[in-house]
This record gives C-alpha cells, structure tokens and sequence, in this order.
C-alpha cells in the first residue's frame, strides 16, 4: 500500500504546510530587531573603543565588546539550533586555566572562537537588510488575499518618487483578481524566506559552532572489531587443515604389515595382496 505524500512534499505550494518555513519566518522577524542592536552597539563600541584605547577606558571598552561578542553569539547559536534546524556546539578553544586578570583577558582574544562571532555579528545587519523583503511580500499578499472580505479600499504598496504607490479595490472582480495576486505574492515571500534563511544556516555553521557529535566506537571497540576477522580468519584455517588432515587419512593406502606379525585369518579380505605366505602345516 503507497503512503500518502505528505503536504509539505508537493511543489510551490509545499511551503505553506511546512512548519520549517514559519520557524524560518521567526527567525527573520527576531532578526530585524536583533540586527539592528548590533549594529548600533557593536560599531560604537568598537569605535569608541578603538579612539579611546590610547588610554585606559578604551581597552576595557574593546574587551567588554569582545565578551558581548561572545554572548551574542551563542544567543545566535541557540537560535539557529532553533529555528534554523542546526546542531552547533560551542568551540572548544577557550583554555580553562589562564591564570591572572591578564590571562584571561588573553584567551578570549587569542580564541578563534571570538573573531568568528565578530563576522558572524557583522554580516547579521545585511540578513537584517534581506529579511525586509520577503516580510514585506508576506504582509501586502495577505492584504490582498483578504480583499474580498474589506473591499471597496484602497492598498497602499509603498511610494515612487514621493507619490503613493496604490491599488483601489472597488468590485468584486477586482477582489477575486487581488486575492491570485496576494496567493502569489504570498507564495515567492515564503520561498525567499527560506532561501534568507537557509543563507543564515550556512552562515551558522561556518562561523558560530562545531556539529554536535553523535559519539562512536571508541579506540578499544576499533581494536576489538580489526582483531575479530583476523580470530575468525585463524578459525577457518585450523578447521581447514584439520579437514584436510582427516581426508589424507582417508584416502592414504594403509601401511604394510610386517612380516612375522600373527594376523587372524577373517581379519584379511580374500585374494588380498598382504595375505602372509602360509606354511605346509597351515601355520
């Protein structure tokens, strides 16, 4: 019997019954706001970081905006595990025994780790940027589906030159044309939407985290399996020369009976090659 093909499989219109897709859209709305604050906090900051670091108050700027480097990072891996369907961990290379105010400044510095948040923080504003796009489809192509329901009104889309761009919707033709081309519209926002977001998953993985591991066979198991086929190999080989052993017993001749050796007289097959010579008196 053929399973019947989920809704989220069949083509265009799949990403409506698709739960990624509305977790995808989540993630470019948190994105807008998310982006926006960094953007604002970490240029200032390290800005002003950078001017000031001829003194004392300019260091400890710069290295407070490494460490909010580092916790907006791993806000961004938590999300991105979910809602973007990663399974980051966080990079390991944060010795945990630098000693002194110093050292510890130092690890953070010197960790890979903290640069790659940086990047990753610094390319968030573009997502911000692209993330206007299919949210902007998404809510004028609602608009328009629900025409029927709220005409006669006029759709604003945005202005051209200072005009207002607009549609008036009056009959109800035009309501059933708006609703095809809010479907539509609707359509391309959800796809765009998860092609920002599938460009932002990339992005996560490259710079915000290792893949979880999913654990394996330790050194002792990879042992135990390598010396296995051998064991078995050792098997086989004594099985096998023991058989043939058994079958060389088989089928060699027996060996001579010496002469003078008494040999019971049912114990010789008739007209026998090793039949002894008998003597006159049948000894």
């Amino acid at each position: 019997m053929v399973s019947p093909r989920s809704p989220s499989a069949l083509p265009v219109v799949g990403v409506l019954a698709d739960g990624r897709t509305y977790r995808h859209l989540l993630y470019l709305l948190l994105a807008i706001p998310l982006g926006f604050v960094y953007s604002v906090l970490f240029s200032f900051g390290f800005a002003f970081g950078l001017v000031l670091s001829v003194v004392l108050v300019g260091v400890v700027v710069l290295v407070a905006m490494l460490i909010g480097a580092r916790i907006a990072a791993g806000v961004e891996r938590w999300l991105a595990n979910r809602l973007l369907g990663t399974d980051l961990d966080r990079y390991d290379d944060v010795p945990a025994d630098a000693g002194g105010a110093l050292g510890g400044v130092r690890k953070y510095v010197d960790a890979a780790s903290t640069w790659r948040g940086v990047g990753f923080l610094s390319l968030k504003f573009f997502v911000t940027v692209l993330a206007f796009v299919p949210l902007f489809a998404l809510a004028n192509g609602l608009s328009l589906v629900a025409a029927p329901l709220r005409y006669p009104y006029v759709v604003t889309f945005g202005e051209s030159n200072g005009e207002p761009v607009t549609w008036a919707i009056d009959t109800l033709p035009e309501a059933l044309l708006a609703v095809g081309v809010g479907v539509v519209a609707v359509l391309v926002a959800l796809h765009v939407t998860n092609l920002v977001a599938y460009v932002c998953r990339q992005m996560a993985a490259a710079l915000l985290g290792v893949p979880a591991s999913d654990g394996g066979s330790g050194p002792e198991d990879s042992a135990a399996d390598d010396d296995a086929p051998a064991a078995n190999d050792d098997e086989r080989s004594e099985g096998g020369s023991a058989e043939s052993r058994a079958a060389e017993s088989e089928t060699s001749p027996s060996a001579p009976i010496e002469s003078g050796e008494f040999v019971p007289a049912d114990a010789v097959e008739p007209g026998s090659d090793d039949d002894p010579p008998r003597t006159e008196d049948g000894s």
